[in-house]
C-alpha cells in the first residue's frame, strides 16, 4: 500500500514538474494561435490596407512565425505605450513592433537579435529650408509619444539648452504626421522608412525628409516577456532563419521595392 501511494505521488510530482516546465512556446502550440502585436499606423512596417486589414512588414513577421510553429496568427493592433503592457498582461505572446533595445526597457521585457535598424530623421514644410538638426532650435516641433525619436529629440533639445516650450508630444503616429499636415508644429521626428513613404502620398507633396538624427542608428528587436528564455531562443533563431532561408529578402521587396541593403544585414549581424 505504502509502494503504491509512493508511486502515486511520484506521478503527481513529475505531472506537476512538467506544468512548472511548460512555458510560452509550450503556450502557443498548445494554444494553436499565436497573439502577435504589431504598431498599425507606422507604414511600411505596419498598417491596414484598402481591404482594412493589418499588412506591412512587421505582419509579415508576424505570418511567417506563426507558419513555422503551425499555429494560427492573430495580429493585435498596439499603439506604441502598448507594446510593452500588453506582453506584462499577457495579451500578447511577442511583439513584433520596431521596438528599440534600450537598456531601460530591457529591465522590463526580454529582447530578442535585432530585425532592423532604422535611421531617426525629420520631415517638414519645404518652405522651412531645414539643413542641419541644429536649425530646429527656433522651430515648432513633435513626435509621437513614447517612441526613442521622441526620447532622443529631447536629450539633444536638452544638451543645447532648447528647452520644451516649442515641442509637442502627440498620442499617435498618426497623430504627429496630422499635427503637421494642419500646421500645428513646423516639423515632426520620425524613421527614414515611414517619412519615405509618406512622401510618396499626394497629401504630403508639400513636405520634405530633412537632416537625420545626429549620431544614432535605431536597432529594434522583437519583444516577449523577461523570464522566457526558451521562447526568445526560439525567437532569435526565427531572425536568423529569416535572414537565412531569404524571407527577410522578400518582406523587405514587397515593402520597400529593392533587396535588403547589404549594410543593413551586416548591420543586423553587428548587433546580436
Amino acid at each position: 500500500m505504502i509502494r503504491k501511494l509512493a508511486t502515486v505521488v511520484l506521478a503527481c510530482v513529475a505531472v506537476g514538474s512538467m506544468n512548472a516546465s511548460a512555458d510560452q512556446l509550450d503556450t502557443v502550440i498548445q494554444r494553436g494561435t499565436l497573439n502577435c502585436g504589431v504598431v498599425l499606423d507606422f507604414p511600411p512596417m505596419g498598417y491596414f490596407n484598402e481591404d482594412n486589414e493589418p499588412a506591412g512588414f512587421d505582419v509579415d513577421y508576424c505570418n511567417d512565425l506563426a507558419e513555422v510553429l503551425g499555429v494560427d496568427v492573430n495580429v493585435l493592433n498596439l499603439t506604441w505605450g502598448d507594446r510593452i503592457p500588453s506582453l506584462i498582461a499577457g495579451k500578447t505572446d511577442v511583439v513584433i513592433g520596431s521596438t528599440s533595445d534600450t537598456l531601460e526597457r530591457a529591465k522590463s521585457v526580454g529582447f530578442t537579435y535585432p530585425y532592423f535598424v532604422f535611421k531617426f530623421q525629420v520631415i517638414a514644410g519645404k518652405d522651412k529650408n531645414i539643413q542641419s538638426f541644429d536649425d530646429l532650435k527656433n522651430l515648432k516641433v513633435g513626435a509621437a509619444l513614447g517612441t526613442t525619436y521622441e526620447t532622443e529629440y529631447l536629450a539633444y533639445a536638452e544638451k543645447k539648452g532648447w528647452g520644451t516650450d516649442n515641442y509637442t508630444a502627440f498620442k499617435s503616429e498618426n497623430d504627429a504626421y496630422l499635427g503637421l499636415y494642419q500646421g500645428k508644429v513646423d516639423a515632426i521626428i520620425s524613421t527614414n522608412t515611414n517619412i519615405a513613404t509618406k512622401l510618396q502620398s499626394e497629401e504630403f507633396a508639400g513636405f520634405e525628409a530633412g537632416p537625420f538624427v545626429p549620431n544614432y542608428d535605431d536597432v529594434v528587436g522583437l519583444i516577449a516577456k523577461r523570464s522566457e528564455t526558451a521562447w526568445i531562443n526560439y525567437l532569435n533563431l526565427f531572425l536568423v532563419r529569416q535572414i537565412r532561408d531569404g524571407n527577410m529578402n522578400e518582406a523587405y521587396n514587397k515593402h520597400f521595392g529593392s533587396d535588403a541593403p547589404a549594410d543593413l544585414i551586416q548591420s543586423l549581424r553587428d548587433n546580436k
